[in-house]
């Protein structure tokens, strides 16, 4: 279980998923791709000269492409990889702005779904006036050749294995179901595999870039959207146009360090929910706040030996692992606390263990029939690649097992067992843990959310300490990300960005 990502849920219902960044200029392919050397460099020049065609997506007011990249950046001769890429051209009203890029983290999420169902209709008119609206799943998501692992069937029994082994039997079963993951995902999408990583993805947007046109990138990113968004920064700094990067991750930590500062993450976003749950009528985990997460995990421990129905149509119960995806699901977002107050209630009082399922189902986005997205397996793919397995072993993970229960006394003991995941990968890591400084770019702005679950504030912190020409916008708040959920003083200000090129004043909040 990676946690690294925005729930499909958050699109619609929440929209907290991005932040939209502008380009400062445009200009032709020819003269875009000309301005690097990068373009002409072994082979990539086709790539930077192709010209999109566009055509109509089935989505009122959306066109799409195809677009061509290098399937190995070190010998583009070895093949391509296709990309699908989508957009709304901008409605007019005021000087046109080029493209704006959006992509709502991860890793594993489509952009392209996002900018159809949220971004490109949802955004403020007058951005969307100004901005064409684009977004390109990246290699391996989606519709971008998507990495592929197990099948509905496989995936149910995935997402219902016990996350908390109590024994050796139980620890050889989630070592198992980790091994047959990875192993269907080698298997699947065996070369693929192997060229996932964030920095070339990274690299497929600058193609895009040129390809769009721009002589910059104008590009939101939210989530992990961050760290793609910093990479393409980093790579490419004399092409940063107007960046915003909202619910900002920290390049230079390790796996182990990144799970541990987010179980600390959920823990904070927890104890806001158990004091507003409290002071609610209907909280079904009890009166005082320092109960709250006793009880729960009492109530985790009970669903560990004894699931409830569902009303699943698959015969699915609820068990400890699905319950506790359905919390940590609804901590990404404060607006979702009322359902899960409903949800804990029914199951708590009523056994229906239906409400926590949906949430759970969101949160893996599993449809009614059964049939999973490929968001887990591409989740996975790069998260894998990008930097070292944080354990390699069960014991390793025993080992770390108090500072993680300390960080959370809830969510941490999952939390530890879920970083085992990259263990068993069958590619290895062409990442590692660090810098980003990105020296020379156009000034770039960096959100944070102080109660944030997903991505800790200490995170933003850091990446603006990191990038030379940051900007650093603080939410006092709660909830992933902080663009377009309430605070006119954060919208107000990136929307000054994205229109005037006004970044914040350095160390502005807003609550």
């Amino acid at each position: 279980m990676h946690m690294r990502r925005i729930p499909r849920q958050t699109w619609t219902l929440l929209a907290v998923a991005l932040l939209l960044v502008s380009a400062c200029s445009t200009g032709s392919s020819t003269s875009a791709a000309g301005s690097s050397a990068d373009t002409g460099a072994a082979g990539l020049a086709p790539y930077y000269a192709q010209k999109l065609s566009w055509r109509s997506c089935g989505v009122a007011g959306f066109q799409c492409a195809t677009m061509k990249a290098p399937l190995d950046y070190a010998a583009p001769s070895k093949g391509d990889v296709s990309l699908a890429v989508s957009r709304k051209k901008a409605t007019g009203g005021g000087r046109a702005l080029g493209s704006l890029l959006v992509n709502p983290g991860g890793p594993g999420g489509s952009a392209v779904g996002y900018v159809q169902a949220y971004a490109g209709i949802g955004y403020p008119a007058k951005v969307r006036a100004r901005y064409d609206m684009v977004a390109v799943d990246p290699r391996g998501v989606a519709h971008s050749e998507p990495i592929e692992c197990l099948n509905g069937r496989g995936m149910d029994a995935y997402t219902q294995t016990d996350t908390t082994p109590d024994n050796a039997r139980e620890t050889d079963e989630l070592v198992g179901e980790y091994k047959k993951f990875a192993e269907g995902c080698g298997s699947n999408s065996p070369k693929l595999l192997r060229h996932v990583s964030t920095v070339e993805a990274a690299r497929d947007m600058d193609i895009l870039r040129a390809a769009l046109g721009d002589r910059r990138l104008t590009y939101v990113g939210a989530s992990y959207g961050t760290f793609l968004g910093a990479t393409y920064a980093g790579l490419f700094p004399d092409r940063v146009g107007r960046l915003v990067l909202d619910g900002a991750m920290d390049p230079s930590l390790s796996a182990s360090r990144l799970s541990l500062d987010q179980t600390a993450g959920f823990e904070t976003a927890f104890e806001a929910f158990a004091k507003d749950c409290v002071r609610q009528p209907d909280c079904p985990l009890g009166t005082r706040e320092s109960a709250v997460g006793t009880n729960l995990k009492a109530f985790f421990r009970h669903l560990d030996t004894s699931p409830i129905p569902t009303g699943d149509a698959d015969g699915r119960k609820l068990g400890e692992a699905l319950a506790t995806t359905g919390v940590i699901a609804a901590m990404y977002d404060e607006s979702t606390w009322p359902q899960l107050r409903e949800s804990l209630a029914s199951a708590m009082r009523d056994k229906d263990g239906a409400g926590l399922l949906l949430l759970a189902d969101s949160y893996y986005e599993r449809d009614a029939d059964g049939r999973y997205s490929n968001l887990m397996f591409a989740n996975a793919a790069v998260n894998c690649l990008d930097l070292p397995a944080a354990y390699t072993t069960p014991e390793q993970v025993r080992e770390a097992l108090p500072s993680f229960e300390k960080a959370s006394p809830v969510f941490g003991e999952v939390m530890a067992w879920s970083s085992l995941s990259c263990a068993y990968w069958p590619v290895r890591p062409t990442g590692e843990p660090h810098r980003i400084e990105a020296k020379g770019a156009s000034p770039i702005v960096v959100v944070g959310t102080t109660r944030d679950p997903a991505t800790p504030y200490r995170w933003a912190r850091s990446l603006s300490d990191q990038l030379s020409s940051a900007r650093l916008l603080t939410y006092e708040g709660d909830g992933h990300t902080a663009y377009g959920r309430g605070s006119g003083c954060i919208d107000d200000a990136i929307n000054a960005y994205l229109l005037r090129g006004v970044p914040p004043v350095e160390g502005k909040r807003c609550a």
